[in-house]
């Protein structure tokens, strides 16, 4: 077998299920992993510095969908929006860290690896700006 049986096992959960070896339901357990999700979510606005421009970006934006009443459709931009930049800088972090606990020492790979992860994050702000200024431009005209 080209896979180990237990990795297979243990990232899917459903063939965990069909093979009768997944563990039971705890709502105890399934309650602690937002707790360590929302942990993650502090962890990224106490050391992150852009996740916290983004943020404020958010809020400002939030803002101006209020005062400027946008449609349905236009939360439903904004808010998409907001949540991927949010979840490529979470991700981003994530392999930022990971990548620091692997190699102290500088090295041309791992420099590779965290500018795209970087790169990630200012396609999507970018993208971001773009529809923002699609859906509030007309609102100052």
């Amino acid at each position: 077998m080209l896979v180990n049986k237990k990795i297979i096992l243990y990232f899917c959960p459903v063939i965990q299920s069909v093979m009768g070896q997944s563990e039971k339901f705890a709502l105890k357990k399934r309650l602690a992993s937002f707790r360590y999700a929302f942990n993650g979510l502090k962890i990224l606005i106490q050391e992150e510095h852009n996740a916290r421009i983004h943020l404020f970006a958010a809020c400002c934006v939030l803002i101006a969908g209020a005062v400027f009443k946008i449609s349905t459709t236009e939360w439903i931009a904004v808010i998409f929006c907001i949540g991927l930049v949010i979840a490529l800088e979470l991700i981003n972090s994530a392999i930022e860290n990971a990548a620091d606990y692997l190699s102290k020492e500088k090295s041309e790979s791992i420099k590779k690896i965290k500018d795209l992860s970087a790169g990630a994050v200012l396609v999507a702000a970018i993208a971001s700006a773009i529809i923002g200024m699609i859906i509030f431009l007309p609102k100052f005209f």
